[in-house]
């Protein structure tokens, strides 16, 4: 939750002298306890100062929202009536989410940073991973954003594919990157990550900050504790993701609180190739799974799709 930066001392909360010459937040829930405002050093006010890949308003993507109803979903207990009127939207945004993706078809979902322009090497990476799952067959799925996200959608895009998009709201001066078949935003953040989820038979996590260290984390659990059965993890970049590893074995599993079958069901590679090779082996396992589709209702009104860009109506 956001606070005010109103000064104060500790029985009222505001910003203090550490002692060190570094400012502290004292909040007057804690009794006095002191918490460092860890971006004080830092993260400039101005985004424009921020050095290499986040020096564009890219950085931005997924930072805010345009109401606040999410954060005080989550300050805790509220009128019942305020409590039953948010729960039928949060059920009304599923029923958006199920509707809007129903007929997408099977999908990869791809995850990673919206702070990486067109010319790295990862947004290359990515653009080819996305032509490569539609090559093979599959909708690519992401949050809808630039940086990678938009990688993934416009390299399935150019390959005929369908390219799907789906996220938060975002705020005022953002827009989904503009290679999306189907895009849908949500308010919440939990229904966002229920639907990259569902629809997807195999995730592909490039490098990326704490979003995408949350969905790789939420997938693995899902994963571990049998949820989702049979679908690949894969993690594009060694050297990115080699400090991970490296604590999760060094730590995790030493300390006996994970094992070693579940650090094994994560694919690191940094071959496409690869990597598309073990999504393709899910297809051995679920055959029919590409040409399988829900019927429609017409009861519902649902007609048919039209096709994605270069593909045909067959």
């Amino acid at each position: 939750m956001e606070h005010g930066e109103a000064g104060g001392d500790a029985q009222h909360g505001g910003v203090v002298d550490a002692g060190d010459g570094e400012p502290c937040r004292v909040l007057p829930s804690c009794s006095g306890v002191r918490q460092r405002r860890l971006h004080s050093r830092a993260v400039p006010a101005d985004d424009s100062q921020r050095p290499g890949p986040e020096a564009t308003p890219d950085a931005r993507w997924g930072k805010g929202t345009r109401t606040h109803e999410e954060r005080i979903f989550l300050e805790g207990p509220k009128p019942r009536w305020t409590e039953l009127r948010r729960a039928l939207r949060i059920f009304s945004e599923c029923l958006k989410g199920f509707r809007t993706l129903h007929f997408v078809g099977p999908c990869v979902t791809v995850f990673g940073s919206a702070r990486f322009g067109s010319e790295h090497p990862y947004y290359q990476q990515a653009r080819h991973m996305g032509a490569e799952l539609a090559k093979l067959g599959f909708s690519v799925m992401t949050g809808g954003g630039p940086g990678l996200m938009e990688a993934a959608n416009r390299g399935a895009r150019e390959a005929g594919g369908r390219s799907v998009g789906c996220n938060i709201q975002l705020p005022h001066e953002e827009k989904p990157n503009a290679y999306l078949d189907t895009f849908v935003e949500f308010h919440y953040f939990f229904i966002r990550k229920l639907m990259l989820v569902k629809y997807s038979y195999a995730f592909v996590a490039f490098p990326g900050g704490f979003g995408t260290m949350n969905e790789i984390f939420e997938t693995a659990v899902l994963i571990q504790t049998g949820k989702i059965r049979g679908f690949p993890l894969v993690l594009m970049g060694r050297e990115y993701w080699e400090p991970l590893l490296g604590f999760l074995r060094g730590t995790l599993l030493a300390a006996g609180t994970v094992d070693a079958a579940d650090l094994d069901r994560l694919v690191v590679t940094d071959s496409v190739e690869e990597a598309v090779e073990c999504i393709r082996g899910c297809l051995v396992e679920r055959p029919g799974l590409l040409s399988a589709r829900p019927p429609r209702s017409r009861l519902l009104g649902e007609r048919r799709d039209p096709s994605p860009p270069g593909r045909g109506t067959g």
